[in-house]
């Protein structure tokens, strides 16, 4: 059986750069990664599933142009896992927290439909860090446009501003600090995770402790620390990415 991994991303630049980069200094797996793009907001897929439970991940997004030269050479049994990363985009007019719920359990599992990872709020969230101790506490609001773009554009630390400039300390840094945050939202201690802990886990935390209450809120993380942290397992990601703290 084939060992491919196909990654699948939301936008077509952003999310490329930084999985390019993340594969040149951090993250090197034995099987060989394709990347495509859906072009679309995830709500968008909802569609596709609700009018097909048995929806076929691979042909539909080989049944977009955008991924038409990509994928042609490719069938379905060629790629043994599939990863998706897409934005919360909560402001978005077809947002919807009952559909992405749905989502999440839907496409739970790489093997087989693929699994989804959010961005909270979007795929800047990587990089979106002032100060590495307070990022515990960064939170932005979710349902109205805060050109968020330009907010972690003049707010963010300078060796974050560009995705593709990223060394391996500075990765292991971001997952580390994404990871504590991941662990803050479920469990309220700022602490490196015991343990894996599922988007779904996240996302209705996210729900209850900041996206439903006034103003709506989400606790700034980003997907791809925690696709690392699922990928290589709790303790080789703590082996990996271990840092003192005080060397911030």
């Amino acid at each position: 059986m084939s060992t491919n991994i196909l990654f699948v991303f939301e936008g077509i630049k952003t999310e490329k750069q930084i999985v390019d980069n993340l594969q040149k200094e951090f993250f090197v797996p034995d099987n060989t990664v394709v990347t495509c793009v859906y072009s679309g907001e995830i709500y968008q897929i909802y569609r596709d599933i609700e009018a097909d439970e048995d929806l076929d991940t691979f042909n539909l997004l080989k049944e977009r142009t955008q991924n038409a030269d990509i994928l042609k050479n490719y069938r379905r049994t060629d790629f043994a896992e599939i990863y998706m990363f897409f934005d919360y985009d909560g402001h978005s007019t077809v947002a919807d927290d009952d559909k992405l719920n749905k989502l999440l359990n839907f496409f739970n599992e790489e093997t087989d439909k693929g699994k989804l990872y959010i961005s909270y709020p979007m795929v800047e969230s990587l990089k979106h860090i002032d100060c590495y101790n307070s990022f515990k506490y960064l939170n932005v609001e979710c349902k109205e446009n805060i050109n968020y773009k330009n907010l972690v554009h003049s707010t963010c630390m300078k060796e974050l501003s560009n995705f593709t400039l990223y060394n391996t300390e500075v990765w292991k840094r971001l997952i580390y600090v994404h990871l504590k945050k991941m662990n803050y939202i479920v469990f309220d201690s700022f602490e490196f995770p015991e343990d894996i802990i599922t988007q779904s886990l996240i996302f209705t935390n996210q729900l209850s402790k900041f996206i439903n209450r006034e103003p709506p809120m989400v606790a700034v993380l980003s997907a791809f620390p925690i696709f690392i942290h699922d990928y290589y397992g709790n303790d080789k990601t703590k082996e990996l990415c271990f840092i003192c703290d005080t060397t911030w």
